[in-house]
């Protein structure tokens, strides 16, 4: 089965494709890591060690989850040198990053939708099922912002009422990801066609400030804070 499920895997995508928009994925990730740590006033090692945390945190989750070992992080040198390439970029231009920060949110939002499916397929390729397979996918897109967050001493962006949702588009990812799998029409089309609504769904979420609710009825019984 796992043999199976990776030829039809690396038939949605050839492996040099693959790698490049891994690399893609993890480079806008990572500037959005080393964003936070300039915010945060940490040194050029706190910068470097949010940026590689934020770019490759989910994807090194998922790798130990389902066994896939070691992660790829460890076996691939631009994995690990890309985000330090991003670190350096901000290091040094962080005001002018800072400037065009809607098209780094743009290209984010790419990077979501990318690994939330690729995350999703590996997940299954290891022989998770459906569910548990949506939960790494959601994992891998979301995971490194979250370790990101931790360790700045900041409550998770996912978390948190006032942020656009991030989560949820790439739950959407996942889920249509699987259920592709499930109905046996994953193909390439289908494929991009969820990443790309994942993408388009959290653009929606910044462009119309769409937040998740909260709890019903919340201000009658908790004081606000």
């Amino acid at each position: 089965m796992l043999g199976e499920n990776v030829r039809v895997l690396q038939q949605l995508f050839s492996p040099s494709v693959q790698h490049t928009l891994d690399l893609i994925g993890i480079f806008v990730f990572a500037i959005s890591g080393a964003l936070l740590a300039v915010r945060k006033n940490f040194d050029v090692f706190g910068i470097a060690v949010l940026a590689e945390v934020t770019a490759l945190g989910g994807g090194l989750f998922r790798d130990v989850v389902i066994g896939a070992v070691p992660p790829a992080a460890f076996t691939d040198l631009g994995y690990f040198l890309t985000p330090l390439l991003a670190a350096l970029l901000v290091f040094f231009l962080h005001p002018h990053v800072e400037r065009i920060q809607t098209g780094v949110n743009v290209f984010d939002a790419a990077g979501l939708g990318l690994f939330c499916v690729a995350g999703t397929a590996k997940a299954y390729d290891y022989g998770l099922n459906l569910t548990a397979s949506v939960a790494l996918g959601l994992a891998t897109a979301v995971g490194g912002g979250v370790l990101r967050d931790v360790l700045a001493n900041e409550v998770p962006s996912l978390l948190r009422w006032d942020r656009d949702l991030y989560a949820v588009p790439a739950m959407v990812g996942a889920t249509m990801t699987v259920l592709c799998i499930h109905y046996d029409v994953l193909t390439p089309l289908t494929s991009t066609l969820a990443a790309v609504t994942a993408f388009v769904l959290r653009l929606l979420a910044m462009r119309f400030h769409w937040r998740a609710p909260r709890a019903w009825n919340r201000r009658s019984t908790v004081r606000e804070e």
